[in-house]
């Protein structure tokens, strides 16, 4: 083998390396946020948010439609995180009719009556927290929380939120709960997700009293 011939297939080789490497994305992170209130238990739906502080090689996919339903006289799920510009949709599975609306800043509106099977939708275009109740239930309640960041998640009934297949770097976690007081939100805080399991606890301080869905009454029809 002649030493141009080798040195033409080492270039070859090195150029096919470097494509790889700089084309691949680094997927080797995994995050777990466990979120506990000021006196030591489990908070479910506290949404984290992570914002890269670096360019990420493959962006994260936008979904850009939701579902917020109406059912067994409940809004579920209870707390919806959403990025701007999604379309959530609130289709009705219940026997009886449904009035949703917010009066929340980031977005005001209406749906007008509507009955078992039918659906509304409204693109929510505006970052913030928008509380969402129906004109005919009292009990329902929910929250949708529209987001400029690129990647959230929602803590379960363990309290734990899961992210997975994360590009190495430095990312800011933020996060908020529906029953969070004026000052109860931790600092947002820098995480360096490497190659290992990333494990992190932070707590929400909670008002004494905050709006929550009620279970509807016995007979709700």
């Amino acid at each position: 083998m002649s030493k141009l011939f080798l040195k033409y297939c080492l270039i070859v080789f090195g150029w096919v390396l470097f494509c790889f490497q700089a084309t691949a994305p680094v997927y080797a992170g995994s995050l777990s946020v466990k979120v506990v209130d000021q006196k030591g238990g489990v908070l479910e739906n506290a949404v984290i948010f992570l914002t890269p502080r670096f360019t990420l090689k493959t962006p994260v996919p936008i979904r850009d439609d939701a579902e917020m339903r109406q059912q067994n006289i409940l809004f579920s799920p209870v707390v919806l995180p959403v990025q701007v510009g999604t379309n959530v949709s609130f289709p009705n599975f219940d026997e009886s009719r449904h009035h949703v609306y917010s009066f929340s800043k980031p977005k005001r509106f209406e749906l007008q009556l509507y009955g078992k099977d039918e659906s509304n939708s409204i693109i929510f275009d505006s970052p913030g927290v928008v509380a969402i109740g129906c004109n005919i239930h009292d009990n329902m309640l929910a929250y949708i929380f529209v987001t400029e960041a690129p990647i959230f998640s929602k803590t379960g009934v363990n309290g734990f939120a899961e992210f997975t297949d994360l590009e190495n770097g430095q990312y800011e976690m933020t996060m908020w709960h529906p029953g969070i007081s004026k000052n109860g939100a931790p600092a947002p805080k820098v995480i360096v997700v490497g190659d290992e399991q990333l494990q992190t606890e932070t707590v929400i301080s909670l008002k004494r009293v905050w709006g929550k869905q009620r279970e509807p009454d016995e007979n709700p029809y």
